[in-house]
């Protein structure tokens, strides 16, 4: 009987990551490089120092058939390279190069923030928060600057100064790069701790050590080996199934095999059967446009909807605790995180499921109502989930007027503040809780109060992707743009009739023509709604030219008189006057101006004009024509 060629064998994380430092442990030299960004690294490192499974790593002995060609993990020292490795990591690189990144490395670690900025980072373990076990562990885990100094008020005001180790001792924020060889550091701390009257916070720390810090020392990790005689064929199918992945066991999975314990069909609700439109379809036929679109909540995954139900859920949980005279750490935390999700009863989701649906279908009237129609346009699927429970709490009450100014402002703050894009579930649970108090006379939530829009990011939005960018996007079409060759609106109706999409308004091939780089003409600045047929109209010639195009008109195109046409431009926040210059700098100096007002306008905050320039430089080449590819033709 033939023989396994696999071992599966526990490993200690140091180890490890000591061989990836060494050389002995590397990488297949086609294996993808290091991208793991800021939260996800964040999110690994509470995992461990929970000592939470973090998954299996799958590695390839050497010296067999298989002859890969090796590759230190990144940031290995230069000898590495020259060492012979033992094994080859097939699965796992990502996870171990972080964990070696911020550990054993010792170096700043080069990262990627939420809004897709390079920046180099050191980790910390908040030492109380890690402590306490009513705040999330995510929550303790933060990234400081390269100089170790967080600031705020653009460069103004220090925060949090973690520049020496003194400082780290007096804030209690442990280093990562220290959770292995902790001794030297205690011996700082108990020394600047000294003192009886010191002794509870050296007692802290210990507390911290056996709590946290030891789950890094003694933390160890499945390994499955594979042996030498593996055959090429075994290792291709198996680096292909490990690099694809199945999709993993959802929360949603996990409460249906509860829910059907007590004898209810979850997936029945969401998928539907015969005869029956599940939840999930009717999302996607809400505000359908046409058979080949989408509505704006079909991207609504059941765990999003699981998530807006556990908010209703833990807010009652905490209400009933207030009634009961609890206060402070005794009162629940209202949240929607995964844990939620699993402790989510069947009776709480059988009371709010169908008020929570309903707050769905209304948000997407809303979205509507911003001029967001498609799926590829919504700046944040994420902001989906407060909007619908917001709007499920307030009942008809949203559509109130003075309500829903506040609900608009609320919400292009968070676009624009680009506050979505990581630590979701906090901020979510956070906003479903103050915006209702906001609407009813309260202070702002901080989804707006913390909002800062500065100038110059109008310079650098070019990616497609950004939410920022959909944002202006959606707002020159909600204040009444009008399309350059038809003058129409840009209405439901017109959008998906007219294959509506964001365009140059100084073309590519003119502007490469003038030796102005993509970066330049590439920000959304020079970008606005347009027709699929005005865009070919304007095609790449200078403004002034297919201005002069559509006031001739065609066979196809009737004339335009002058007047009419500035005005269509004025819609758009386009000085005519300037365009017909085609004086590029001219204009971008000007529609910039514009558009921020705009933003000012939706947000009710004015943008930061001043010199500091934010942290980081943007990920990502230059967006050439991805547009193009958004192109319905006919």
């Amino acid at each position: 009987m033939a023989g396994s060629t696999f071992q599966t064998n526990p490993f200690d994380l140091y180890k490890l990551l000591e061989d990836c430092h060494q050389g002995i442990l590397q990488l297949p030299d086609f294996q993808r490089s290091w991208v793991w960004d800021e939260e996800r690294i964040k999110s690994l490192i509470a995992s461990i120092s929970r000592a939470f499974p973090v998954g299996a790593l799958m590695t390839l002995d050497t010296g067999g058939d298989v002859n890969f060609k090796p590759r230190p993990v990144e940031g290995a020292p230069p000898v590495a390279k020259n060492v012979l490795p033992h094994s080859l990591l097939l699965d796992g690189q990502q996870r171990m190069t972080s964990m070696y990144q911020v550990t054993l490395r010792g170096k700043v670690v080069e990262t990627v923030t939420p809004k897709n900025k390079k920046v180099k980072r050191w980790f910390y373990i908040d030492i109380r928060k890690a402590l306490d076990a009513s705040v999330d562990r995510e929550e303790a885990i933060i990234g400081v600057p390269e100089d170790r100094i967080i600031r705020t008020d653009f460069g103004r005001e220090v925060v949090l100064d973690l520049s020496t180790p003194e400082r780290e001792y007096t804030a209690l924020m442990y280093p990562v790069v220290q959770v292995f060889d902790w001794d030297r550091w205690q011996d700082g701390f108990d020394k600047h701790w000294r003192g009886d009257e010191n002794e509870s916070v050296r007692d802290t720390f210990r507390a911290f050590k056996r709590q946290v810090l030891e789950n890094f020392k003694y933390y160890r990790v499945p390994v499955i080996s594979l042996d030498r005689s593996t055959s090429k064929e075994a290792v291709c199918v198996v680096f292909e199934k490990v690099n694809t992945g199945g999709k993993a066991l959802d929360a949603f999975e996990l409460v249906t095999a509860m829910y059907a314990a007590d004898g209810h069909e979850l997936r029945k609700d969401w998928y539907g059967d015969d005869g029956h439109k599940g939840r999930h379809r009717r999302f996607v036929d809400t505000l359908r446009p046409a058979d080949s679109e989408e509505g704006i909540i079909a991207n609504v995954s059941n765990t999003d909807f699981l998530q807006a139900v556990s908010l209703f859920y833990t807010r009652e949980r905490r209400r009933e605790a207030e009634r009961a005279g609890k206060t402070g750490k005794e009162l629940p935390a209202v949240i929607g995180n995964r844990q939620a999700l699993l402790n989510l009863p069947l009776s709480a989701y059988k009371c709010f499921e169908k008020q929570v649906e309903h707050g769905f279908v209304q948000a997407a009237k809303f979205l509507h109502m911003q001029h967001i129609y498609r799926i590829f346009d919504l700046p944040y699927q994420s902001q989906i989930v407060p909007l619908a429970a917001i709007i499920a709490d307030l009942g008809e009450a949203w559509e109130h007027e003075a309500n829903r100014a506040k609900l608009v402002r609320w919400y292009w703050n968070g676009v624009f503040g680009e506050l979505y894009g990581s630590a979701v579930e906090s901020r979510i649970a956070r906003d479903f809780m103050e915006v209702p108090r906001w609407l009813q006379g309260g202070s702002e939530p901080s989804t707006v109060s913390e909002t800062i829009f500065r100038a110059d990011r109008l310079k650098t939005m070019r990616m497609r992707l950004s939410a920022a960018y959909k944002g202006v996007n959606a707002l020159l079409m909600k204040e009444g743009a009008e399309d350059f060759r038809s003058g129409q609106k840009f209405d439901h109706t017109v959008f998906f009739g007219e294959n509506v999409d964001i365009h140059h308004i100084f073309p590519q091939d003119w502007c490469k023509g003038q030796s102005i780089k993509p970066a330049v003409f590439d920000a959304i600045i020079n970008k606005t709604p347009l027709s699929f047929r005005t865009n070919r109209i304007i095609g790449g010639v200078a403004p002034s030219d297919y201005l002069a195009k559509l006031e001739k008109g065609d066979k196809q195109t009737p004339a335009i008189e002058r007047e009419r046409l500035d005005g269509y431009l004025r819609s758009h926040l386009i000085d005519p006057a300037i365009l017909r210059r085609d004086n590029f700098e001219a204009f971008m100096v000007d529609r910039q101006k514009r558009l921020l007002g705009l933003i000012e306008q939706a947000t009710g905050k004015t943008a930061y004009t001043g010199a500091q320039l934010e942290e980081g430089v943007d990920v990502g080449g230059d967006e050439e024509s991805i547009e193009a590819e958004m192109l319905i033709t006919s």
